[in-house]
């Protein structure tokens, strides 16, 4: 591990001890977990900018963090996977389906991390590492140019309790909070419809200046990232296909508000 992540998590644990904050106190204000915070500290871990930037303003820090960062790495991504993240920082414009969960871009870090731990044989540490990397995709909404994102979500999304009612009412919330923005929308296609163009899979098409188009396909298995012109004709013609039955932005919104208040406890 390199140097500066150890100087980073001296640091850090330095900053929040003069604090009087605890691990697990930090990591509730930052919303990821005690043991991460740990494994920062140790040197363990490698610290994402948002990371950073959180701990930052939680801890009174004005960038002596943010001046380790640059030297450290992020999880190193699966080879296929590995084009979809730079189509995301060139696209002007992503559209995406999603049968059966909230959009990764979308996604709360308590959202993701109960995902990611229902894959088979998937450490702690594997968690963390890939959530964090799942947040750092989300830093394209934070772009001076951000893209226009528009997501088609079928009901099913908001009706299965990924990770308990907390996680799904945090998550439904979020999501009405970042549609507050004026380049992000979401549509929800209603569950009377029945089985739609994309009942069998979730995808993403990426429209970018200067790039071909890109398209990304999930599977049970691994997904694939495809340039291919027929490829993404197709899937745009099945993104047209599912939209004509989505209910407009207002009805989609007033329908997650609806669902977030079942989640809520009594």
């Amino acid at each position: 591990m390199a140097e500066d992540t150890q100087t980073y998590g001296k640091l850090l644990k330095k900053a929040r001890n003069t604090a009087g904050l605890s691990q697990m106190a930090l990591g509730h204000l930052l919303s990821c977990s005690e043991s991460l915070v740990g494994l920062i500290e140790r040197g363990k871990r490698r610290p994402t900018k948002k990371f950073t930037l959180a701990a930052e303003a939680v801890l009174g820090l004005n960038g002596e963090l943010l001046r380790l960062l640059p030297n450290t790495a992020v999880m190193s991504v699966p080879k296929w996977f590995s084009e979809w993240p730079k189509a995301e920082e060139k696209a002007h414009t992503i559209r995406t389906w999603q049968p059966l969960v909230v959009p990764g871009l979308l996604q709360t870090a308590r959202y993701a991390r109960a995902m990611l731990s229902a894959a088979p044989g998937a450490t702690e540490q594997w968690i963390e590492e890939a959530v964090e990397t799942r947040l750092r995709r989300q830093s394209v909404f934070e772009r001076e140019d951000p893209p226009m994102y528009w997501a088609l979500l079928d009901e099913c999304v908001l009706l299965r309790p990924v990770g308990g009612k907390d996680v799904m009412r945090e998550q439904l919330k979020h999501l009405l909070k970042i549609a507050e923005r004026p380049n992000v929308s979401f549509q929800v296609v209603p569950l009377e419809v029945g089985a739609t163009a994309g009942v069998l899979g979730g995808f993403a098409l990426a429209q970018g200046d200067g790039m071909p188009d890109h398209v990304y396909l999930e599977d049970a298995v691994q997904g694939s990232v495809s340039a291919r012109e027929e490829t993404v004709r197709r899937v745009n013609v099945i993104y047209d296909a599912i939209h004509k039955w989505a209910h407009p932005i207002h009805v989609s919104q007033r329908l997650v508000r609806e669902v977030a208040a079942k989640y809520e406890d009594h």
